[in-house]
């Protein structure tokens, strides 16, 4: 019955995430047939009422919503209205790229994060308000202005890191460097709160009892104890990994699926922009179930 459930809440926030995004494109203004045409089309009224007949712009709003769930049901995204290729194939065409620097951003988060709140936590008072300063202004700074200071200073100043583009691990750097900054803030201010409340509990009063270490302690005891908070972020980091790979993806020049989805919201190119909100939240939808059971695994009181 749990699977059900897990199943039904999955198909549940498909669903929603199709039908919301749905409803914000049609109230993106502009007449799509013209978006399909371009600003400086000379096409006669019965160009474009037949464009509109095979778009099926010309049917009532619900009957068109009804056939795009049918044609997502069968697994049939549709076609762009720009680039005329399949909606999959373009998806997966720019997959590659937006795993590559999620996963690297990720990573360097996580393994900022767990610096950070395992050298401060139960320090003295300067100690974690340096570290407090630092992860508020990672967390304050957007996306876009971070890139491009690290730009000016890395790329146009010291000519470190590529500039723009995506050619080698070297242009990855500075990409998730600055998608990885904000989650690194948020995730060192939750894993040091476990941490500080898990040191204080009886099973490390008694770990250091038995002549461990400080830093033996965080590390073999509180950091797993602490790891059960760190994980339930796991679907709130996904979901910022994929918001900021467009702004990210933009300001480096890098070509993803935040530039496909940056590029289809412009061109008002529905199918594309139904894809890629359909792919976010299914990847949500499997995070989330298996962050569940990493939790039942960390924290052994879960599953009693």
């Amino acid at each position: 019955m749990s699977l059900l459930r897990r199943v039904g809440a999955g198909v549940m926030v498909l669903w929603g995430a199709a039908t919301l995004a749905f409803i914000s494109l049609l109230l993106i203004p502009g007449d799509p047939v013209s978006t399909l045409l371009g600003p400086a089309t000379m096409a006669s009224p019965e160009v474009r009422a037949q464009i509109a007949a095979d778009y099926g712009f010309d049917r009532p709003v619900a009957v068109r919503y009804l056939d795009y769930l049918g044609t997502v049901v069968t697994g049939d995204l549709g076609s762009s209205y720009q680039l005329q290729r399949p909606v999959g194939l373009l998806i997966a065409d720019q997959l590659g790229p937006t795993v590559q620097l999620a996963l690297a951003a990720m990573v360097t988060a996580v393994v900022i994060a767990v610096i950070s709140a395992v050298t401060t936590a139960g320090r003295a008072r300067p100690v974690r308000a340096a570290a407090g300063a630092w992860e508020l202004v990672a967390v304050s700074l957007p996306s876009y202005w971070l890139g491009i200071l690290l730009l000016t200073a890395f790329s146009f100043q010291l000519r470190i890191f590529p500039v723009i583009g995506a050619q080698d691990l070297a242009a990855l750097v500075l990409p998730a460097l600055t998608l990885a900054l904000p989650i690194a803030g948020v995730l060192a201010q939750v894993l040091r709160e476990g941490l500080e409340a898990a040191l204080a509990q009886p099973f490390a009063v008694t770990a250091r009892a038995r002549g461990l270490s400080q830093f033996a302690v965080r590390l073999r005891h509180a950091l797993r104890h602490a790891a059960a908070s760190l994980a339930t972020l796991t679907g709130w980091l996904v979901g910022s990994l994929l918001g900021g790979a467009v702004l990210v993806e933009t300001v480096f020049g890098r070509s993803g699926i935040g530039a496909l989805t940056l590029q289809a919201v412009g061109n008002k190119d529905m199918p594309v922009v139904m894809g890629v909100v359909l792919l976010s939240a299914l990847v949500f939808v499997v995070i989330s179930n298996v962050v569940d059971l990493l939790h039942t695994a960390i924290d052994p009181r879960v599953r009693a």
